[in-house]
């Protein structure tokens, strides 16, 4: 199993007995839950870890079908849970991070006691009269089109709509930063897989006790996503977190914090 270990560069710190699993959005690694991550490490036995493809992971161990659909990047979720014995694991995923673990809680429910889903968004692509994603198909061509023929420049241009606050310019350079440490074809390819995905359907699959915290302007997921969610998982519990921008554990994690605080409370009454 350690091969698995080293092909997520999965790394375990905390003392608590239950695990609590991070999983990153799309074109980060482990490192951005870094400040979220450490105020659980007393409570709790905390997991990170890298997509193949980004951080530290084995860039060798990359495989271009098996990560061209979301269901490759679960499947590694469930490896790194088999190898750590995880049971009852506490998952927070951020944007297509929360998808990923649903599908991973989907096929073994057994292994996670809460989701927790920052920004969540099962279908990125508006499909009217009842659903609003948030992008028109034409759009998301257009970055990944971008992507491929000017990478450098979709980096500089996307981070500052994913990070959303003007005011912490640092956060922003440290998104494009990670977006260019990141093969461009493989970026490219796992943003095919996030943005092309429609996970609208699963939603009622999920029989895990789930917390959908929403940012109340995110242009990447807007608030209409987060409702459409929570309407569609059983037993989910919707909190509305009054910040700007996609990455509240980079922008606010403080505020972030308490929120999963709150939830996970609750249940240990």
């Amino acid at each position: 199993m350690d091969h698995i270990l080293t092909r997520n560069h999965v790394q375990v710190t905390g003392n608590g007995t239950q695990s609590m699993i991070f999983a990153p959005g799309f074109g980060c690694d482990q490192n951005v839950w870094n400040l979220v991550a450490k105020a659980f490490e007393d409570d709790y036995r905390i997991i990170l870890f890298d997509y193949v493809g980004s951080g530290n992971s084995d860039i060798l161990a990359y495989d271009p079908l098996k990560y061209s659909t979301l269901e490759g990047y679960a499947q590694d979720v469930l490896d790194v849970c088999q190898a750590l014995h995880v049971k009852d694991a506490v998952f927070v995923g951020h944007s297509v991070g929360s998808m990923i673990g649903m599908l991973a809680s989907i096929q073994q429910p057994e292994l996670f006691s809460h989701l927790i889903m920052v920004g969540p968004s099962p279908c990125y692509l508006n499909d009217p009269p009842l659903y609003t994603g948030g992008f028109e198909r034409k759009d998301l061509l257009g970055l990944i089109d971008m992507m491929e023929k000017n990478y450098i420049g979709w980096a500089h241009m996307f981070a500052p709509t994913v990070i959303g606050n003007l005011d912490q310019p640092e956060l922003t350079q440290d998104l494009v930063n990670r977006f260019c440490s990141t093969d461009p074809i493989i970026a490219r390819q796992f943003a095919k897989a996030t943005f092309f995905a429609d996970n609208r359907e699963d939603l009622k699959k999920v029989s895990v006790p789930s917390l959908i915290l929403q940012c109340s302007d995110d242009f990447i997921a807007p608030p209409a996503v987060g409702q459409y969610v929570h309407q569609h998982i059983h037993n989910s519990t919707l909190k509305s977190i009054e910040v700007t921008g996609h990455c509240p554990h980079m922008s606010h994690p403080d505020e972030t914090v308490q929120c999963i605080d709150d939830y996970l409370n609750q249940f240990s009454r």
